[in-house]
């Protein structure tokens, strides 16, 4: 966990995949910054908390419970719990710089 920083600084290289880095963790929160590479792990997701997801950088295309959806630069997204999502596509130049905040009903798998 980080106290403090900046979300653009020391970006990951990232080839394939995503990272994925905890910024915060307290009680049933977690704030994670993402890096996409313009080959994103294309896995449906279906979580037990709600998402907020913001698009900080790049433009990206997902997929969210049968739409299409896409995002660019400043452009935000909640997806409620059990709401079935993934990334269909996201820009090489910029890379994809997400900022994911995520609300779990009471324990989270972290705690």
């Amino acid at each position: 966990m980080r106290i403090a920083g900046n979300l653009f600084a020391d970006l990951p290289q990232v080839v394939e995949g995503e990272v994925f880095e905890d910024l915060l963790r307290c009680r049933n929160l977690q704030i994670e910054r993402i890096v996409s590479s313009d080959s994103p792990d294309s896995g449906q997701y279906d979580q037990t908390q709600d998402e907020w997801v913001c698009l900080l950088q790049g433009e990206a295309t997902l997929w969210i419970a049968g739409e299409e959806v896409t995002l660019r630069a400043g452009d935000y997204r909640f997806i409620p719990a059990r709401t079935s999502h993934r990334v269909l596509k996201t820009s090489r130049e910029p890379c994809c710089l997400w900022l994911a905040v995520h609300l779990y009903p009471e324990r989270p798998p972290f705690s």
